[in-house]
Order: structure tokens, then C-alpha cells, then sequence
């Protein structure tokens, strides 16, 4: 999913939408959490990984401690991307998250 193509912001929604895919809205919201939580782990080692070049080779005391703009900027590029909820609902609605609904037994 292209993270240009997905809205910043909360808008309202039919939950009806949402349902049709699994046919229990409970199960849907299942999938959205757990997609929304590997975008968000991967978004967080992606962004951690970029952000070591900056880190120190020394400790470092406070007064050390120098504004670099390129890490900022990194980070202020971060901060404007859409949250990963919003990604993982506008990826299933779009029908771009595969999923499996575990088989239960009738062993009652």
C-alpha cells in the first residue's frame, strides 16, 4: 500500500465495510491490530537502524550532547507518516492483508 494514498486523519466508517470481508466484525478488528502491529515493528527497526549512525562512540554528558539536523529531519519525516493503524485499515480494505481464521473442533 502506498502510504501517500492513506489519510492522516480518522474518518468516519461503516462498519459494515469491515465486517463483510470476515463476516464478524471481532475478527476483523483481530486482523487490524495485528497488521497494524507489524507495520508498526517494522517502522520502529527501520527507523532505530537509520538513527544509529548518529549515536555516539562515546558516553556522552548532556552539555555534549550536539542538535544534528539530518537526525532531526529523519525523525520529523517519521512523525509525519501516516499511523499504523490507518495503514493497516486502508491495506484491508483495499483486500491487501492476507489472513487465516485458525479451524476450530467440534469436540464438545
Amino acid at each position: 500500500m502506498n502510504k501517500a494514498k492513506v489519510p492522516t486523519n480518522t474518518i468516519t466508517r461503516d462498519l459494515r465495510d469491515f465486517a463483510a470481508p470476515t463476516g464478524n466484525i471481532y475478527e476483523t478488528v483481530v486482523i487490524l491490530s495485528k497488521r497494524a502491529n507489524q507495520l508498526a515493528i517494522a517502522e520502529k527497526k527501520e527507523l532505530t537502524r537509520k538513527l544509529e549512525d548518529f549515536k555516539p562512540e562515546r558516553d556522552t554528558t548532556m552539555e555534549e550532547v550536539f542538535e544534528n539536523r539530518e537526525q532531526i529531519e529523519i525523525s520529523k519525516y517519521y512523525e509525519r507518516q501516516p499511523k499504523s493503524t490507518l495503514v493497516a485499515i486502508s491495506e484491508f480494505l483495499a483486500g491487501e492483508v492476507n489472513y487465516r481464521v485458525a479451524k476450530q473442533d467440534d469436540e464438545d
